[in-house]
């Protein structure tokens, strides 16, 4: 079955200030759908990976037939990353993490506020297009990274906890080039319940 675009678990306007409602509105029905529908295009190309999940084919990029190699790794790693990206946020969101994740970033970097500081200095710092992550690493660390483009953590073999995405689409018509006040606003929309189950 063809992939397709989640809907979103909330209305466009819910996570206002924040996030503007033209913003989720193009980023969701427009940027999401399009990496959605180039997906789908590459793999007709190859119908024996029709089955293969956007996860299955970003751990075992090299698996991938060459020719479709480049665009598989942009758009389902776009369309990953979305999917989560939609769940990690909530109306009336936000606050210090409790349970599991709370104490295991404690534990990792000091204090919530120094995981922010560093999570948000990673998002600043990220040069063009990109997302921000926390991240168990292959070590079974918890640390925060960034990546270019659509690629997903996953590709390192890395297991992607919670990101932030540094597109201009993301925040652009909002913050215009003010990506850092993005960031900061953004955790008043994190939606701690969801990362914890991805946590776990």
């Amino acid at each position: 079955m063809a992939h397709q675009v989640p809907p979103l678990p909330y209305e466009y306007s819910a996570l206002e200030p924040y996030i503007d409602s033209q913003t989720m509105t193009l980023h969701h029905d427009k940027h999401h759908a399009a990496y959605v529908n180039n997906l789908n295009a590459a793999l007709e190309k190859h119908p024996q990976l029709a089955n293969k999940s956007v996860e299955d084919l970003l751990r075992d990029l090299n698996s991938v037939p060459e020719d479709i190699r480049t665009a598989v790794r942009n758009n389902a790693g776009g369309h990953m990353n979305h999917t989560m990206f939609w769940q990690i946020m909530k109306p009336k969101g936000g606050g210090p993490p409790a349970g599991r994740v709370g104490d295991e970033i404690k534990r990792a970097f000091g204090s919530f506020e120094d995981f922010q500081k560093q999570f948000n200095d990673a998002g600043t710092k990220r040069f063009g297009s990109g997302w921000v992550w926390l991240v168990r690493s292959k070590a079974g660390k918890l640390e925060v990274i960034s990546t270019a483009n659509q690629d997903n953590p996953v590709i390192d073999g890395h297991h992607p906890i919670m990101g932030n995405d540094v597109w201009e689409h993301a925040y652009y018509m909002k913050y215009q080039n003010r990506r850092p006040e993005y960031l900061t606003a953004w955790w008043n929309v994190v939606n701690w319940d969801e990362i914890n189950k991805r946590f776990k």
